[in-house]
């Protein structure tokens, strides 16, 4: 599998044979080939006469160019085209590609939001030499937003701490995760999300390792931790319930194979549980 490879600073333009993710009212465009679905070219999007606007770079993946691109409107499409949800993404095609379409989803979504200056209300310009936006009424640069927020495996002995968050569907049940809060660091925002949505105290707190988390901006840094006191009283606003499972009796619906929550459980059950 190739590599979605980020290549800061680097300005293109996009041309035949070259990756286009494109969205339109928060869903992405994709060809069914056979049975699997793809990243539709620059070719394809041409020969669609697909309006779009907001054309950004994204890196390369197998050798080719990305992009990201914002539809101006709906376009009629062939039986061999449709729109699919970014979480869609990640669960039909593989983790370098959902990682394009990730990056190409947060890019136009801080675009969207960025037309206008936050200090002085100008209209903002692309800067020419990186990806920023630029106010040229008071010369305000701003960046694309990144959201830190961590999420964590704990453990008790043999059991794994899983939640269910009002907001899954299909009663899925995850590790818990929070935003990181202004002046915090990492370890102390996995103490007080744990403790606030579980009510709980962990502690050897270690970190494994981070992903994008592209819903909409999150970047997402993993950790283990043990418990150490207290008892599950779960908040009733996010998190509805919560208990300790063995890796024999996990709940049927669990998060996605290419998310990093996944990957922390996975961890966890095939050396510790």
């Amino acid at each position: 599998m190739s590599k979605f490879k980020i290549l800061p600073g680097v300005f293109r333009k996009s041309g035949s044979g070259d990756l286009c993710f494109v969205f339109y009212k928060g869903g992405i465009l994709a060809k069914k080939v056979g049975e699997d679905l793809h990243i539709p070219s620059f070719d394809d999007i041409k020969r669609l006469n697909i309006e779009y606007e907001g054309e950004f770079f994204l890196g390369e993946l197998e050798e080719k160019s990305c992009f990201a691109l914002e539809a101006t409107k709906e376009a009629a499409l062939p039986k061999e085209f449709g729109m699919i949800s970014l979480h869609d993404v990640g669960a039909f095609m593989n983790e370098e590609v959902f990682a394009a379409a990730g990056r190409a989803e947060e890019i136009l979504n801080w675009d969207e939001k960025h037309r206008f200056c936050g200090r002085c209300g100008a209209r903002t310009e692309d800067k020419e030499d990186e990806l920023a936006k630029v106010c040229p009424s008071c010369g305000n640069i701003m960046y694309p937003v990144i959201c830190p927020a961590i999420i964590v495996g704990i453990t008790k002995g043999d059991k794994l701490l899983l939640a269910h968050n009002k907001n899954f569907k299909n009663n899925m049940y995850s590790i818990i995760a929070g935003f990181v809060e202004a002046g915090e660091t990492l370890e102390s925002a996995v103490k007080r999300e744990v403790f606030e949505e579980v009510g709980i105290k962990v502690k050897n707190i270690r970190y494994y390792k981070s992903s994008s988390w592209p819903f909409p901006n999150s970047l997402m840094l993993g950790f283990f931790a043990e418990y150490d006191s207290g008892e599950i009283k779960v908040d009733g606003v996010e998190i509805m319930e919560a208990g300790w499972f063995t890796k024999d009796n996990f709940p049927k619906g669990l998060p996605k194979k290419y998310s990093l929550a996944r990957q922390i459980i996975n961890e966890i059950t095939s050396k510790k549980l």
